[in-house]
C-alpha cells in the first residue's frame, strides 16, 4: 500500500500531466503535495532520485509519445502543447531522451515508455530522533552562494561578536540552509551563519536577529566531514521522512554544530540536522 508520502508525489505527477502548459513553479509543486516549500524539493529528490526540473522534462516527454503516437498534430503544436513554445527545442529534448527526431519516431511507430516515479534505492543510514527543541534567538550574518563557502560568514559572525564582547552570551554555532542545492543555483543559494544568543544581548548590523520557534523536531546526528552532509540530507527526506509519517513545518532546516575544524579532525566532527516538525 502506498505511504502517505507516495500518494503526495503522486498528486505531484498528476499535477504537471495536468499543467504542462501551466504553472509548474516549486510553489504550485509543492501545494499539490501539501508539502512545506522549504522541504518539498528535498523530499522530492531525496525519494525519487532525480530534480523536479528532470521529472517535468520526463513528463513533457512522455506526453508527445503520446501525442505523437495517437494523433496527427503538427510537431509544432505538439511541442507547444507539451511546454516546449520553441520546436527546435522540443526536437532536441525529444533526441537526447529517445535517440531521434519526434517525427523519426512519430514514423517508425515505437511503443511509449512507461511513465512512473523512480525510487532512489538504497540509502546510508543515520541516528534520528524525535526531540522536543527550545525556541532559539539567533544572531546571524546571511550568506548568498555555494553552501561550502558558509565558512566566510561564520567567520565574519565570529569576529564580529568577539569584537564587541559577545563571546559570554554565545551559545552553540548553527546555519540555517533556505533552499535545496538540488534546485536552485550555487549563485543563488541563500543560507546564513551565526550562533545562539542570550535573549538580553544586543544584535545589531552586520548581525541580524532570527528566532527558530520551539517544538518538535526530527534530529539527525552525523558524524564525519562536512562534505557528507548531503547523504545525511537525503537519508533525513528520502527514507526517514516518508517512513515516520511526520510533516515538516513551514520553516528551514537548521545545523548546529557540536564542534567545529578550528579543533577538531573532519572524521570527529559531529553536527545535528534539525526539521521542524508540525
Amino acid at each position: 500500500m502506498a505511504n502517505d508520502y507516495e500518494k503526495r508525489l503522486t498528486r505531484v505527477l498528476d499535477h504537471v500531466y495536468a499543467n504542462l502548459d501551466g504553472d509548474l513553479s516549486l510553489d504550485s509543486l509543492a501545494d499539490a503535495a501539501a508539502l512545506s516549500r522549504f522541504h518539498f524539493h528535498r523530499v522530492f529528490t531525496a525519494m525519487t532520485g532525480e530534480t523536479v526540473a528532470a521529472f517535468i522534462r520526463r513528463v513533457r516527454l512522455y506526453r508527445a509519445v503520446n501525442e505523437l503516437l495517437d494523433t496527427e498534430a503538427p510537431l509544432a503544436m505538439v511541442a507547444e502543447k507539451c511546454g516546449y513554445p520553441n520546436p527546435k527545442s522540443f526536437s532536441r529534448a525529444f533526441r537526447d531522451a529517445f535517440g531521434q527526431t519526434p517525427a523519426a519516431f512519430r514514423k517508425r511507430g515505437l511503443s511509449r515508455p512507461p511513465l512512473r516515479l523512480n525510487s532512489n534505492g538504497d540509502f546510508v543510514m543515520y541516528d534520528v530522533t524525535l526531540k522536543d527543541e527550545p525556541e532559539r534567538r539567533l544572531a546571524m550574518i546571511a550568506h548568498r552562494g555555494p553552501y561550502i563557502t558558509i565558512g566566510e560568514a561564520f567567520e565574519r559572525a565570529g569576529a564580529t561578536a568577539m569584537a564587541r564582547g559577545l563571546g559570554p552570551e554565545l551559545g552553540a554555532m548553527m546555519g540555517l540552509y533556505y533552499d535545496d542545492p538540488d534546485a536552485v543555483p550555487e549563485t543563488e543559494l541563500r543560507s546564513a551563519a551565526g550562533f545562539e544568543i542570550a535573549q538580553e544581548a544586543e544584535i545589531a548590523a552586520p548581525l541580524e536577529e532570527i528566532r527558530l520557534l520551539g517544538g518538535k523536531h526530527a534530529i539527525l546526528t552525523h558524524q564525519g566531514p562536512y562534505t557528507g552532509l548531503k547523504t545525511a540530507y537525503a537519508f533525513l527526506f528520502g527514507d526517514w521522512l516518508p517512513k515516520s509519517g511526520e510533516v515538516p513545518r513551514d520553516t528551514p532546516p537548521f545545523e548546529l554544530y557540536l564542534n567545529t575544524p578550528m579543533d577538531t579532525a573532519p572524521d570527529d566532527l559531529v553536527t545535528l540536522i534539525g526539521v521542524a516538525l508540525e
